[in-house]
């Protein structure tokens, strides 16, 4: 008979249930659950959809989601891109898109690297990365890779992966820019929302 698990999950997590062989009852089928938290990102050009790593990252997707659920990133807008890198937003500052301040501010407080975070290599496009300006300085900002990164491996804590609307990141990353990698036309974070 397969053992039923019962465990409290939020309403906000995704649920993907996966069937099993058991090892020592080769007949019988068994059900794993695994627990997965998604954030929708809606921007400018549309959806992106984010798959936080908060078994492996606790600490750092702990204080993302703590901004998520406060509504921090509402209306912020991506304040830096770079063509064949990545887009970064997350910076208090940038609500006015046109303020020479976005990419200074944070959440009022720093958080440690991580060292289960700054062990995963970014070695594709679509992670989701913590900005910082140097060991133990990350907060709020976070940048997402267009193409692998490995130069930012140990420096940088990965904390998620985009699972849906890499096209919009791309399109971000399109974006002409100024000098200061810019947007000239402001790329909004509308919301983020756990889904």
């Amino acid at each position: 008979m397969p053992t039923k698990l019962t465990h409290d999950i939020p309403s906000n997590t995704t649920l993907i249930s996966i069937f099993t062989t058991s090892h020592h009852q080769p007949h019988e089928w068994g059900l794993t659950r695994l627990v997965m938290t998604i954030v929708q990102m809606s921007t400018t050009l549309g959806d992106i959809q984010i798959e936080l790593y908060t078994k492996e990252c606790p600490e750092t997707t702990g204080n993302f989601l703590k901004l998520v659920d406060s509504g921090f990133y509402n209306g912020l807008h991506f304040h830096r891109i770079i063509k064949d890198f990545m887009i970064q937003g997350g910076c208090p500052k940038s609500k006015d898109p046109d303020s020479r301040a976005a990419g200074t501010g944070g959440p009022g407080w720093q958080i440690r690297c991580e060292p289960s975070a700054l062990a995963k290599a970014h070695d594709r496009p679509g992670l989701f990365s913590m900005a910082n300006a140097g060991k133990n300085t990350g907060g709020s900002q976070f940048f997402l890779t267009t193409v692998p990164t490995p130069w930012l491996n140990g420096n940088h804590a990965v904390f998620g992966e985009v699972v849906k609307g890499m096209d919009i990141v791309k399109a971000i990353e399109s974006q002409e820019t100024d000098f200061r990698d810019k947007p000239s036309t402001p790329m909004q974070i509308i919301s983020v929302d756990r889904i």
